[in-house]
């Protein structure tokens, strides 16, 4: 496995075109650009980041494969009324194997043609995860709040809330976790730039490092 040094722009202009050519035809005749302008250079970046992946978890997914830590291209169209063949954005992402992707907490690293992001939460949490979740806030008001401060600088909550408040009053720091179904800490970036060479390696493995403490509670309330 070679050293990630970076995405090159041909990867952008790749999806770009594909989001507009959507169709089995165009991707075959461009797959070439695929491989070795997408699959290589991320199997590349997994692999660099494998060791810190594991010092936060030794039970997390590090082979670099699709499917294992490389997201599929093809989508599944069976139950969509989009019957596009193929996604327009890539990421790579790290969790323990054998668990639902939506249910497991997550490390993403995710690229369009658009921009870029990373993060750490859910994809789609289920109700009984979250009520252990709550239940932990409530118990440890206070850890809670010295485990997220740090992380809360650079991420941003996401993730739908309840309409109706949940549980009794609680100050506003606590209640914007308490109150959501599902959630995630994503940073959002536009500078293209970053993806073209390999300081993108030590960006993502800052802040994966930042968002380990939460992962570990996460992991503990399983």
């Amino acid at each position: 496995m070679t050293t990630f040094t970076g995405l090159t722009p041909d990867a952008l202009d790749f999806l770009q075109l594909l989001s507009r050519n959507n169709s089995k035809e165009w991707f075959s005749a461009n797959r070439e650009t695929y491989d070795w302008g997408i699959v290589s250079p991320l199997r590349a970046l997994v692999a660099t980041l494998a060791p810190d992946m594991r010092l936060i978890d030794d039970r997390l997914e590090v082979r670099p494969a699709v499917g294992k830590t490389l997201s599929r291209i093809h989508r599944d169209t069976r139950f969509s009324h989009d019957k596009s063949p193929y996604r327009s954005n890539v990421w790579i992402y790290f969790k323990r194997p054998r668990k639902t992707l939506s249910d497991s907490p997550t490390f993403f690293f995710e690229i369009s043609y658009g921009g870029w992001r990373y993060g750490m939460g859910y994809y789609s949490a289920s109700h009984n995860t979250m009520a252990r979740f709550r239940d932990y806030i409530a118990d440890n008001p206070r850890s809670f709040l010295q485990t997220v401060a740090d992380i809360r600088c650079g991420f941003a909550l996401v993730g739908e809330s309840y309409k109706r408040p949940r549980g009794q009053a609680l100050p506003p720091e606590l209640a914007d976790w308490y109150n959501k179904k599902t959630f995630a800490l994503i940073d959002e970036r536009q500078d293209m730039a970053s993806l073209y060479t390999a300081e993108l390696a030590d960006i993502l493995r800052d802040g994966f490092r930042r968002l380990a403490l939460l992962y570990q509670v996460l992991t503990r309330l399983e």
